[in-house]
């Protein structure tokens, strides 16, 4: 059945009509709370809307929750809070637990059940085009403005209808965003038990050991120097972003004439992002497997070496490099490992025979849990996709005609 008739039945003949928020339910918004209010330790979770049911921002005490609680507007379970600032309308619907939220952020609607069904507001704010935030460089959604957006509101049922085909769709992600998780922390634990040997089982040699690999630094390469087509290339900012463990291609390019004066990287050779404003994307590696030679930019370095490329590229991402690099790493904002103490960090040189072997296994995990065109996180995206599909369809309700007044 098409959705058009499907609809169709389903409305059975009922017009839609549009409703402003402020008619059909209450806009509210937490009272504010004071950094200095917030520690890094305390009672209650505090919350920005962005890290709304992952870990909180901060906490507030038990008294000044209940406080805050008791005197001022706050959300019951089930109703749906809306980002008022930053990346406005971005939607979650409050689970009933203790917390509390920025004000700046936070703002939600109390209705009742019997006109309007949470859940298919939750939906329906997705596809809302949030023009009436109002501000400069940071954008706020006031109260009063907020009160004025008009949505459908079908009858219940119809809403009840929607929401459980749209309620499917997103427990199919969930279920599959959840297996990635699995896969992805069984494949940290492979890797770290494929990648440890023990001192008598194998050589733990320093990386820029003579015969196992040297480092040479990246040089004059900016993103002002891309062009659309000719040498390939890669900038160290590209590695944390645009990257995996291995490439064959790469996403940028510069000119033949700049790449003759450019520091290259041949098949083989590993590509490593030597500065980052964090520790943990420090010194994130990528194997270049490509056939061609390309240029490599200024705070990145290339390491030759006679080890399997993966071999290397997966053991820049064990607990044991990350450990090692630790001692090596300089600066307060910008954070930096140069390529003289990379050269000291050891590295196990089983066979090549055995290197190949634990590549072939990593391979799989790694096609499983980054790969986008196959794997699950290529399932995800179809499966989203599927889903924005199927609610744009289902939420495009005919608006009214505006009558013209003479």
């Amino acid at each position: 059945m098409s959705h058009l008739g499907y609809m169709e039945k389903l409305l059975d003949g009922v017009e839609v009509e549009w409703e402003a928020l402020g008619d059909i339910g209450k806009v509210s918004m937490c009272k504010r709370v004071l950094k200095h209010q917030t520690s890094s330790k305390g009672d209650v979770p505090f919350y920005k809307i962005g890290t709304f049911g992952k870990e909180p921002d901060a906490y507030i005490t038990r008294e000044l929750f209940e406080e805050y609680k008791t005197k001022y507007s706050y959300p019951q379970a089930g109703e749906v809070l809306i980002s008022a600032s930053g990346t406005i309308g971005r939607t979650v619907i409050f689970d009933g637990q203790d917390s509390y939220f920025q004000d700046s952020n936070i703002v939600w609607i109390e209705n009742n059940e019997s006109e309007i069904l949470n859940k298919y507001l939750y939906y329906f704010y997705q596809i809302v085009n949030w023009n009436v935030a109002e501000g400069g460089t940071i954008k706020r959604l006031y109260n009063d403005n907020l009160r004025k957006i008009k949505v459908p509101i079908p009858p219940l049922n119809v809403q009840a209808e929607i929401v459980r085909i749209l309620d499917t769709f997103t427990e199919l992600t969930a279920e599959l965003t959840a297996e990635l998780t699995a896969r992805q922390q069984q494949y940290a634990y492979y890797r770290e038990q494929l990648l440890t040997f023990g001192e008598r089982e194998v050589q733990h040699l320093p990386m820029g050991t003579k015969g196992v690999g040297e480092f040479v630094r990246g040089k004059g390469l900016q993103k002002k120097d891309f062009t659309n087509a000719g040498v390939g290339c890669i900038h160290y900012g590209q590695i944390y972003t645009q990257y995996n463990t291995y490439a064959y291609k790469t996403q940028s390019f510069v000119s033949s004439e700049f790449a003759e004066k450019a520091r290259k990287a041949q098949q083989g050779n590993l590509i490593i992002a030597t500065t980052s404003e964090n520790d943990e994307d420090l010194c994130k590696a990528v194997a270049w497997l490509g056939s061609e030679e390309i240029a490599i930019s200024n705070d990145a370095c290339i390491y030759k070496h006679t080890l399997d490329p993966k071999f290397v590229s997966y053991f820049f991402q064990t607990g044991q490099f990350q450990e090692q690099k630790r001692q090596y790493i300089t600066g307060t904002k910008v954070r930096r490992v140069n390529a003289d103490n990379l050269a000291k960090i050891k590295i196990p040189v089983p066979s090549m025979l055995e290197q190949k072997r634990i590549v072939s296994i990593l391979d799989k995990f790694d096609t499983l849990t980054t790969s986008l065109t196959e794997g699950l996180p290529r399932e995800i995206e179809l499966r989203q996709q599927q889903y924005e599909y199927y609610r744009d369809l289902l939420l495009s309700f005919p608006k009214p005609e505006v009558v013209a007044h003479d």
